[in-house]
């Protein structure tokens, strides 16, 4: 797997409670994700405006060397999501920047991802500022997200990328073509939302395999392509300890034709 060790399922760390109540427990799952062996830890500044982050470095800071901390910049606001809007300035590109380094009390971000594309901002202006950023040593490397394979030939024209991260599960493969682009390229593919699926055959490989639906899900798209590194979140240790089961499973060329 490029640009990442370890195994191949990642964790996203969005539905992590940050709250004082609730903040122990999602130290425990986030150390316990260490502990399994989880290759990447994705967040963003996005997340509770940047909660999260500070979540993430209370439980793991000093990172272990066996996991990427990613986080994401690209998107301004405060309070309900409702309030935040895309903003991919070069000037706030690189104040978001100083607070995730901040948040996340590191020199260097390891990979730096650009939460969405701003239309309203030239995508020369938004991967230049990115690819300045891992010349100045700000950030290590550089990811998309929700990018099509137009944007990102036109991004890889200008820096290079190192992942992206798009929606898809077997329910939602309108980013097909990106995964081939980023199979054929070795750019790694961080698929969010990773466990939606439409039932059906994917309840009955499950009950065939003693597994539960969420881990046929995950090992469907490690099947996929060998760039796939899924990122599901959960914030319940013993959801987490499942998740990261499922790369130890196999569907049988049958099981994956049936689901495809």
């Amino acid at each position: 797997m490029p640009h990442v060790s370890g195994g191949r399922i990642g964790f996203g760390a969005m539905q992590l409670p940050t709250s004082a109540g609730e903040r122990a427990a999602s130290v425990a799952v986030l150390r316990r994700a260490v502990e399994l062996g989880v290759p990447l830890i994705d967040t963003a500044y996005l997340y509770g405006g940047g909660a999260n982050e500070e979540l993430i470095a209370e439980a793991l800071h000093p990172y272990p060397s066996t996991v990427t901390i990613t986080t994401k910049v690209g998107v301004t606001g405060s309070g309900d999501l409702s309030d935040w809007r895309l903003d991919g300035r070069p000037d706030s590109l690189r104040r978001q920047v100083d607070g995730c380094l901040s948040r996340l009390r590191v020199e260097q971000i390891a990979l730096l991802q650009l939460h969405r594309i701003d239309p309203d901002v030239p995508l020369a202006d938004q991967v230049g500022t990115l690819g300045e950023l891992v010349a100045e040593g700000k950030a290590a490397r550089i990811g998309l997200s929700e990018v099509s394979v137009a944007q990102l030939d036109e991004a890889r024209a200008i820096t290079d990328v190192a992942t992206v991260q798009n929606r898809y599960n077997i329910a939602d493969r309108t980013h097909e073509p990106v995964l081939r682009a980023c199979t054929r390229l070795g750019i790694v593919f961080l698929p969010w939302r990773p466990l939606a699926h439409a039932g059906g055959e994917v309840e009955t490989v499950a009950a065939e395999l003693g597994a539960t639906p969420a881990q046929v899900a995950l090992a469907w798209l490690l099947a996929r392509s060998p760039v796939m590194l899924p990122i599901p979140g959960t914030a319940q240790l013993a959801h987490l300890e499942q998740n990261q089961a499922a790369e130890r499973l196999s569907l049988t060329a049958g099981q994956k034709s049936r689901i495809d």
